[in-house]
């Protein structure tokens, strides 16, 4: 961590799942900047531990923690796990998500289910165990959730997933109101065109035309997403709260 700025020293963060693509870009930053990392994930615990690895390799500190953070059970022991690890938790990242995309008359009931849980049930599972913990230590604390700019214009065979980010932005509102006034901010972050797994199954014409409909004309890097969300966590953000930041090139300008 030579030479970095530390923004978040003495801060615990957590973020789910973070053993991949915009996940572990943000999972590596925060503990660039001095973040003692919860690296949860679902099933790739090699992946994760990778992750840890990377971070610790580089003068941070970081766990893995398994966690199908959709199962509401399951996200406040990943909460519950990460205070009891560390003492406290400054930072959640909604990160967890799945696409299963279908045109609506073919899309199957379960379709539908997995991507809402995935999506939008884990935000509230997660932050409902972790708001309290920040409450008692009356230090404040920062909420990330990584929606998307499809939550924003919408997208032809992702009714699911555009509804399961739209919610996210929607619930990132609402509860910035709700605990604004023990100083902790609630933010989105809307990504565009990344380089992820969800991306990679996209055909390279689809990839092309994405890339045409961008004003800056390439697709985003993890680095770009993840320095934001590490802002939105330092008390540089203090002062920002239930905003929808677009981070996508300008693909979503109307």
């Amino acid at each position: 961590m030579g030479g970095t700025t530390l923004l978040l020293a003495g801060k615990v963060a957590v973020v789910t799942g973070g053993s991949r693509g915009i996940g572990r870009a943000i999972a590596e930053d925060l503990a660039a900047h001095g973040a003692k990392v919860v690296v949860n994930y679902h099933a790739s615990a090699e992946a994760a531990e990778e992750v840890v690895q990377a971070i610790q390799e580089n003068g941070g500190e970081a766990t893995a923690v398994q966690a199908d953070v959709s199962d509401f059970d399951a996200a406040k022991a990943l909460i519950d796990a990460a205070v009891k690890t560390y003492g406290q938790i400054d930072i959640l990242v909604n990160n967890a998500g799945t696409t299963r995309d279908m045109l609506l008359p073919m899309m199957k009931e379960d379709d539908w289910d997995t991507v809402i849980g995935t999506n939008l049930k884990s935000v509230f599972n997660c932050c409902k165990a972790a708001v309290r913990p920040m409450m008692r230590r009356k230090q404040g604390g920062r909420i990330i959730n990584i929606s998307s700019v499809v939550g924003l214009v919408g997208q032809a065979g992702q009714t699911n997933y555009a509804a399961s980010k739209a919610g996210i932005i929607g619930f990132t509102k609402s509860l910035a109101k709700e605990v604004g006034g023990r100083q902790i901010t609630v933010n989105a972050v809307a990504p565009g065109f990344f380089p992820t797994a969800l991306t990679a199954v996209l055909t390279e014409e689809m990839v092309q035309q994405a890339i045409e409909h961008t004003p800056l004309k390439r697709l985003g890097e993890l680095p770009e997403v993840a320095h934001l969300v590490t802002f939105l966590a330092s008390d540089k953000a203090a002062f920002i709260t239930g905003e929808v930041i677009r981070i996508d090139g300008g693909i979503g300008l109307s």
